[in-house]
């Protein structure tokens, strides 16, 4: 009997290898998870930046779905960058179809290097469309205030957005404190009924790309392995903070993270 879980991961292409497809896949493989994918867009990138986009047709990208669910059954899946209004709402479709509870929604909005990976319109559609799928949505502070219309920029502005996407539809919400001011870095979940927190020492290093990549693609895995979604982000969050302490410091801009010891 085959015990392997399988993932599925519905996100961009990333040619340097640091965030996106590539890099759920990789971090699927850490935590022995089969990795499957749906490609939502080819991107041309390195650790300095993204020099171009080309969404695949939705018609594509719900061929792809419907190869990996109708075959592999995968018990968890995550979505990153979607790039189009259209895009979002047909992979909303595809996840209510195949009554895929173990959803990670990383609303995927702006690249770590700052450019923009998603359509001003596509933006009401997550909300209105994939939030209230989500087991749970990983937003940073921007991403965060985005998707709040509020500003997300301390502490306690975080245990507000939490809650309020909570309250929008998400069964949680866990907001990523990496751009958070100080020394200290705070992750907090909320879900739906006690809050958690994690405070770790910022890491000093330039090797960063991909990190909600690689954080929702852990919570995934581990939600493909059964763990409960507490025991899923902590493990997450540990591997996230391993990857970036013994990065192998590639490329010349936001360098990628170590998948293969951490």
């Amino acid at each position: 009997m085959n015990h392997v879980p399988v993932a599925l991961t519905i996100a961009g292409s990333d040619s340097g290898g640091g965030a996106g497809i590539q890099a759920d896949l990789k971090t699927f493989q850490a935590f022995r998870a089969f990795g499957t994918s749906a490609i939502t867009a080819i991107t041309a990138q390195n650790t300095l930046g993204v020099t171009g986009v080309h969404p695949i047709p939705a018609e594509m990208v719900r061929a792809q779905i419907d190869a990996v669910c109708t075959d592999l059954s995968p018990r968890a899946c995550k979505t990153g960058m979607l790039a189009t209004r259209e895009l979002v709402e047909t992979i909303a479709d595809a996840i209510h179809h195949y009554r895929i509870d173990r959803y990670v929604l990383d609303p995927v909005m702006i690249a770590t290097s700052g450019d923009r990976l998603l359509d001003a319109d596509a933006e009401h559609a997550i909300m209105s469309a994939l939030l209230p799928l989500a087991m749970v949505v990983t937003p940073n502070l921007d991403e965060a205030a985005v998707l709040t219309g509020q500003p997300v920029q301390t502490r306690e502005q975080m245990h507000t957005a939490a809650r309020m996407l909570v309250e929008r539809g998400a069964r949680a919400a866990l907001i990523k404190g990496g751009h958070l001011a100080g020394d200290t870095i705070t992750d907090v979940l909320f879900d739906g009924e006690h809050v958690h927190e994690w405070k770790r020492e910022r890491l000093h290093t330039r090797s960063t790309h991909g990190t909600g990549c690689t954080l929702s693609a852990a919570i995934t895995a581990g939600l493909a392995h059964d763990l409960t979604l507490l025991e899923a982000v902590n493990d997450g969050l540990d591997f996230v903070y391993r990857a970036i302490r013994t990065a192998p410091g590639l490329g010349a801009g936001q360098g990628p993270l170590n998948f293969v010891g951490a």
